[in-house]
């Protein structure tokens, strides 16, 4: 494929991080990087990239449409894949008015500056919105066997699921009622390095590392389907080239397993490759701790991806003990990403 001009929001985020160096190291495509860089937000996990001149970034919120629109005009992308989001499902309990104002509202600003780019610049319409989504808009399939399928109704269960539900239907509405040529796909759980450490599998292994207790909601029974994050974007930047405008995909690891169950493999990884415990630990797994649920909490989340693989020959390539392994080993090989974000 010839080389193409990306629009990446988001692109300083977890799984934006690993589009931007996928993007970079493997292909020729060229990619303006705009993030607000809020606290989930770190430009060391894509210093790597920084100096490629295939690569831009600006520092941006979402929100500032007017100057969004002048990006998008200037830079020209032939793909816009917006990543920028509130993610972590406990800070949108406790505080959910910026998941409003990101998810939702950040969305339909890139919506209409979208759109104002394709009807007014773009000559061939070769242009693709591309909005990346989750799983979580589903709901809980509870205790199953059902998957989620591309035709599964929304039913989302908490104040961030409910923000990306909402983003889709907007991203839907823009394709059906202006004609703007967009993608949608819903992962499942991503894992991997640069994972910032509020989250179930960084947190495990960080508290593990330092002797501190790992705390697991209810009975750590509840079920998701584990996606390798370098297997997600290489899935994404599939999608945004060779989909099919209007279609939505499902893109998920083939790896269904109880919280529990991952952060008792956590542990067993770390007795291989740390033996040498902290202070006054025994066993890895005594520290696990079982805490109150939270509220709404989902029992179980499952991808069906059958129409990715049929439609545009993905597959994921990890599994899940060979991804989680690899993530170990890099929290433990880069201590110091991760001590400056908890020193902060």
């Amino acid at each position: 494929m010839e080389s193409k001009k990306i629009f990446i929001t988001g692109g300083a985020g977890f799984i934006g991080g690993a589009l931007v160096r996928h993007i970079i190291k493997n292909t020729d495509h060229k990619v303006l990087n705009i993030d607000k860089l809020t606290y989930a937000g770190n430009l060391s996990s894509i210093e790597e990239v920084s100096g490629n001149p295939r690569y831009f970034f600006e520092q941006l919120d979402i929100n500032d449409t007017e100057r969004v629109k002048e990006l998008i005009f200037s830079y020209e992308p032939d793909f816009l894949m917006n990543l920028a989001a509130e993610s972590h499902v406990d800070r949108s309990i406790s505080g959910p008015s910026e998941f409003i104002k990101t998810n939702i509202l950040g969305t339909f600003s890139l919506l209409q500056a979208s759109l104002d780019y394709y009807n007014e610049k773009v000559i061939d319409k070769n242009f693709r919105f591309h909005h990346i989504s989750t799983d979580e808009v589903y709901g809980d399939l509870g205790y199953t066997k059902k998957l989620f399928t591309e035709e599964t109704s929304y039913s989302p269960s908490s104040p961030y699921s409910a923000s990306k539900a909402s983003s889709d239907h907007l991203v839907r509405s823009w394709f059906r009622t202006f004609g703007l040529p967009i993608l949608i796909t819903n992962c499942s759980n991503n894992y991997g390095p640069y994972h910032f450490p509020e989250k179930l599998i960084p947190k495990a292994i960080i508290n593990a590392l330092r002797g501190e207790s790992i705390s697991i909601y209810g009975d750590g029974k509840q079920i998701r389907d584990w996606l390798y994050v370098d297997d997600h974007v290489q899935a994404l930047l599939k999608v945004a080239t060779e989909g099919k405008v209007g279609e939505t995909y499902n893109i998920g690891g083939h790896n269904e397993k109880t919280n529990i169950e991952v952060v008792i493999g956590i542990c067993k990884i770390l007795e291989e490759l740390c033996p040498e415990k902290p202070a006054n630990i025994n066993k890895y797994e005594d520290l696990i701790n079982y805490v109150g649920d939270r509220p709404g909490h989902d029992l179980r989340y499952a991808i069906d991806a059958t129409k990715i693989q049929n439609d545009l020959g993905w597959t994921p390539k990890e599994t899940f003990n060979s991804g989680l392994k690899k993530t170990v080993e890099w929290y433990i090989n880069n201590t110091e990403w991760w001590e400056e974000i908890l020193d902060k």
